[in-house]
């Protein structure tokens, strides 16, 4: 009977300790991920831009979701509520996050409209509307990455993810495990669609998340990767 009872107190001491263990192993490992990659350098600053804003709006030092809505924001009412219901309201309480709608000058009395068809009353102090000249939106576009262009509206339904040092984010590789497995061409992602639900639920906010955590890890000195950017593919090639 006495061997019995040392023969299960030994097992189930076997058993509590094993994952204490694992824990202690996992413990002094450095947490390695893959950084949310540069696509894009040297994006242009609002300095030619007004708001309604008592301060300044600005990209430098924020991590900034950036749209265009264009000379008809509200034709653009889909995508600005899945911006903010899918992003904003996620991600409002982030240090430093915000969304800059721009927009030409003249829609301030549209933008009103806007607000009251997305806001429901909800706290929006990061949320920012900008408004330009036709071509200080148009350089600033022009300063992105993207495939894409403004319609004649100076609107797009894409967003672009700006980090704190003016640089674009995104996926310099954005193939499928299958498709790399068949070895299709490379292929990113400079911007994300705000008419895609699930891009935007999945993608943008999986890369927002990793941006974040970037940024805190830098803020505790555990953040020694370098940032990947868009020459980088060419040069592994």
């Amino acid at each position: 009977m006495k061997s019995k009872q040392v023969k299960r107190n030994l097992v189930l001491g076997v058993l509590f300790f094993l994952p204490v263990l694992f824990l202690l192993f996992l413990y002094p490992a450095k947490h390695n991920y893959d950084p949310l990659e540069v696509v894009k350098e040297n994006i242009n600053e609002l300095q030619f831009f007004s708001s309604n804003n008592e301060s300044k709006i600005e990209l430098t030092n924020h991590i900034t979701i950036l749209s265009f809505l264009g000379n008809k924001p509200l034709n653009h009412v889909i995508a600005a509520s899945n911006l903010k219901e899918l992003v904003y309201d996620k991600f409002k309480g982030f240090k430093r996050f915000q969304i800059v709608i721009v927009l030409p000058k003249g829609t301030e009395e549209e933008v009103k409209q806007l607000r009251k068809e997305i806001n429901n009353y909800d706290d929006m102090r990061f949320w920012h509307y900008v408004y330009g000249e036709p071509n200080d939106i148009k350089n600033l576009f022009n300063s992105l990455n993207t495939d894409e262009a403004l319609d004649v509206n100076l609107s797009t339904e894409k967003v672009f993810i700006i980090d704190k040092d003016l640089s674009q984010r995104g996926r310099l590789d954005d193939r499928e495990d299958k498709e790399k497995e068949k070895q299709m061409a490379v292929y990113g992602l400079n911007s994300y669609d705000c008419i895609e639900v699930a891009e935007i639920k999945n993608k943008m906010s999986d890369d927002l998340r990793i941006l974040f955590t970037e940024y805190r890890q830098k803020r505790k000195g555990n953040f020694d990767s370098s940032k990947r950017r868009a020459g980088d593919l060419k040069a592994e090639d």
